[in-house]
Formats: C-alpha cells, structure tokens, sequence
C-alpha cells in the first residue's frame, strides 16, 4: 500500500524514457517524459502526504521493514558525538586535498590549458563555473537525502545538516548564475536570458533561500525544520528538469560535455584540469558543510545544557 502509487509512476517514467531512446527525441515523447516526471513527482507527493497524516495522528505506525534496526548504521552515524570525534579528524584533510586540487586545477586550467576556437579565452570561466553548477544541483540532491532522513527517521543530526547545507548550497548556486551570466556575456550578447537551464537553476537558488527562510522562520526548531524538509522534496522535481532541459527544449545553453556513459567532448587537455577543479570544489563544499555542522552540533549541544540546567536550578 505505501510504495504502490510510487512504484506505478516510476514504471510508466522509465516506460517513456524507453520509448523516447528507441524512436528518436521527437516532441511528443519529451511531452510524454514530462508527463511521466509529474506523474513520478505527484505521487510521491502523496504518499508522502498520506505518511505524514497517519504519522503525526498516531492512526498507524510506520512500516516495521523500514525502520532502522537499534545498532543500524544510520544510528550509528546520527550520534551527534561520532560525528564530532569523526569530523575533527576528516575536515582538516578535506580543506587541505580540497585547495591543492583547486589550486592545481585552476592553475592548469586558466595559464596552461588550450583556448576553445571559437570562445577563445572566455571559456576560461568553466573551470569555475562548471563545478559551481555541479554541486547547486548535487548539493540539493543531498538536503534532500537530510531531509528523507529528518522526516522518516528524526535523526537530529539530519535536520542540522539540512540547515547547513541550505546556505553554502545558495552561495555555490549565485557563483554559478553569477559566472553563467559572465559566460554567457560575450557569447549570446546579454548578460541573461529566459533559457530554460538558467531559469531552472535560478528556481533552485530559489528553493535553498526558502529552505533557509522556512527553518528560521518558526519559533520552534522542530516546525521549521519539518517545514523545511518538505519544501526541499517537494523541491526535487527540479533537479531533473535542469539537467534535461536542454535535450527536452531547444535553448540556448550548450548540451553536456561530459556524459554519465563516460564520453567527453571536450580536448583532454582541458578535461582534465576541469575534472581536477571539479572534484576540489566537491571536497571543499564537503569541508564548509562539515565545519558548519560541528558548529551546529557543539551549539545545539550546548544549548541543551543550558535549558538542562535552567530547569534543575527552577
């Protein structure tokens, strides 16, 4: 009963996405993809409504096979102390690889790597600009895990996580409008267009500032975390409708250049500086969430304490 609905719409997805590969990108089959998205998106919609209603008015509990045995390892990860013991010996090496292979990557990237034909020395900015739109994207995939986890679960340490990865999620999203819009400059003669991969994007940095507004904006945490985590699935539906937004529409934004079947279309000598500032600026978002979550942790620990001890001492 709970995974039905879910599991229907996800059949007919992957029904359409066969269609569209074996008879070519023709409109109608991306109209039908996009059908089948919705369908996908609004069905997990209410079986997460339907969860959530039986949930909170304690009708039912949730399904035995899906809660975390004692001693699971999402437990065992959600202590907030483990994570404090664990995240004081790994953030350091991550800041120091992180700068090392940004460093290497732009170097190379900038002052060594060939120049494109055509674009000539303002493609330079992919170096930046590419990574920054990886991570808007993947760093949103990852509130959205924090948030399964926070409403599923009631791991707090999901809930700050989700906190935390909102706002450095919005900064590297701004890096990549604001490099894109750089780019796109000389390229198509304004500094933005109505494209819908730029549109697509500036929603999710709309999504991460709501997230962010929706946390702080109740007087209990509890609310606004659960209010933010639902904005953030909900959320969801916009990560594939940017990364194919520029196969289902004719924009202007070029195709990928590097796809999940391993071929690139771009000179090695530029790929691989790419590659390299790509998987540094990925530690390095790794490194600024963690270091904002220990944070997080040590001040909510802290203020635990404290109301401790105010209501020992009344």
């Amino acid at each position: 009963m709970w995974l039905r609905t879910p599991v229907q719409g996800s059949i007919r997805f992957a029904t359409c996405w066969a269609q569209l590969n074996a008879s070519g990108s023709d409109f109608t089959n991306q109209y039908a993809i996009l059908r089948a998205s919705l369908s996908v998106f609004t069905a997990c919609r209410r079986w997460l409504q339907t969860w959530l209603r039986f949930r909170y008015s304690g009708l039912v509990k949730f399904p035995p096979a899906i809660a975390p045995r004692p001693g699971h390892i999402l437990h065992r990860f959600a202590n907030p102390g483990r994570f404090l013991r664990l995240a004081s010996v790994v953030q350091p090496y991550l800041t120091g690889i992180a700068l090392v292979l940004v460093g290497i990557g732009l170097g190379w990237g900038l002052f060594i790597a060939p120049g494109d034909r055509f674009q000539h020395d303002a493609m330079r900015i992919i170096y930046i600009h590419v990574p920054a739109a990886w991570l808007a994207s993947s760093g949103y995939f990852g509130l959205a895990i924090c948030s399964i986890l926070s409403l599923v679960w009631r791991h707090k340490l999901a809930d700050l996580a989700a906190a935390e990865i909102s706002p450095v999620g919005a900064a590297i999203t701004a890096l990549a409008l604001v490099t894109g819009s750089i780019w796109g400059k000389p390229m198509w003669g304004a500094w933005w267009v109505w494209d819908a991969r730029l549109t697509s994007v500036l929603v999710l940095f709309f999504l991460y500032l709501g997230h962010i507004a929706l946390v702080r904006a109740f007087d209990d945490p509890e609310r606004g975390q659960r209010a933010g985590a639902i904005l953030a699935l909900v959320g969801v539906v916009n990560l594939p409708i940017i990364k194919f937004s520029v196969d289902w529409w004719n924009t202007l934004h070029q195709p990928a250049s590097i796809t999940l079947s391993g071929s690139a279309s771009m000179d090695p000598g530029i790929l691989w500086p790419l590659l390299l500032s790509a998987a540094g600026f990925s530690l390095g978002f790794a490194a600024l969430v963690m270091a904002r979550l220990r944070a997080a942790v040590m001040e909510w620990r802290i203020r635990g304490l404290l109301l401790t001890r105010t209501r020992e001492a009344g």
